[in-house]
């Protein structure tokens, strides 16, 4: 069932004034957010989101609102994922924690732009080339293997050759001057270290949009769907950043809760090509029947339950890890001596 033009535009529009009103409270306020301003924010978001999943029920029927709850909640775990090279990027760069906020909206507004392209891109080679889903799948696949096996301090480092190059070539100061980008000092026009950032989390957003999108591709061919679920995810993405604080650093396991979610929809991807395979070397260019349909609502569980577990069990190594130290006489914390070490 197509969803109807006047609702997706109006759709849009109303989403575009929220991110706008967003973008607007920040640039005339610059603050730190407390926990509590912060809570209240995702919240609202999420029940944002919720809501919107309820009128697609009404407007386009139970898949339409289905497809958006799962592909809201895979690209939500892989914008929570963005922060922990957010968190690296505000550090590497010493960016004031008052200013952070700017920054971070700013790389929303280039993930959405990153992601719209390759969007639209995604639609065009899925409406034409069926066989694309292979690849989707393969890469998901491989996306998974790497995400699991990596770490964040590798994909922050992928900006790393670009920003030096710029910092040879460019006159950069040495202190920040609020969000500005370019500055006059002392007669001269220079720019700021905020660029860096600008750039370092541009970057960022590109590699996490080539990885995202054939993920809800595997969820849904609805471009519509696809894009409303990734503004859903991003925004109070800067208001979870502050919220969660710390904690990010806690979730251990998140990123094999990912990389399970990724390689699931990989191999969601991979059955649906079969479904609709051309190519002439598998199985003489027909659909392969007896290829399973993995279903939305399946989809909806796995991915729900991938990230239940994996946040359960990064917290319960965090407690379990902080019951190893105890303070000491300096107030200083130090581990507990194991069974072995204290009978010796």
């Amino acid at each position: 069932m197509a969803l109807p033009v006047w609702f997706e535009i109006a759709a849009f529009v109303v989403l575009t004034l929220i991110l706008i009103a967003d973008l607007l409270i920040i640039f005339k306020r610059p603050h730190i957010p407390s926990v509590k301003e912060s809570t209240l924010w995702v919240s609202f978001y999420v029940v944002l989101a919720l809501c919107f999943a309820g009128v697609l029920f009404l407007v386009g029927g139970r898949d339409k609102s289905l497809e958006f709850v799962a592909g809201w909640l895979t690209e939500y775990s892989l914008s929570v994922d963005n922060l922990f090279v957010f968190v690296l990027i505000m550090g590497r760069f010493a960016v004031p924690r008052k200013y952070q906020q700017e920054a971070l909206m700013v790389g929303i507004i280039l993930a959405l732009i990153f992601r719209g392209i390759f969007i639209l891109l995604g639609a065009q080679l899925i409406e034409n080339f069926s066989w694309i889903f292979y690849i989707f799948g393969a890469f998901l696949v491989y996306t998974a293997w790497t995400q699991a096996f990596s770490s964040h301090e590798d994909e922050e480092a992928t900006e790393n050759k670009l920003i030096a190059w710029l910092r040879r070539r460019i006159r950069i100061s040495d202190e920040y001057h609020g969000a500005k980008v370019r500055v006059t000092i002392d007669g001269r026009r220079m720019f700021t270290p905020m660029l860096m950032v600008f750039i370092a989390l541009g970057t960022t957003d590109l590699i996490f949009a080539i990885d995202s999108i054939p993920a809800i591709f595997g969820i849904t061919h609805d471009p519509f769907i696809v894009f409303t679920a990734n503004i859903f995810a991003l925004m109070g993405l800067r208001q979870l950043y502050f919220l969660l604080g710390d904690l990010i650093d806690r979730l251990e396991y998140l990123k094999y809760g990912i990389a399970f979610i990724l390689a699931f929809i990989g191999v969601k991807l991979f059955f649906h090509a079969l479904h609709v395979n051309e190519l002439f070397f598998i199985n003489g260019g027909e659909p392969v029947e007896w290829a399973p349909e993995i279903s939305t609502g399946l989809s909806l569980a796995v991915i729900v339950a991938a990230m239940l577990v994996a946040v359960v069990a990064s917290l319960v190594k965090a407690r379990m890890r902080g019951e190893e130290l105890h303070v000491g006489p300096h107030g200083d914390a130090e581990e507990l001596p194991r069974d072995d070490d204290s009978a010796r």
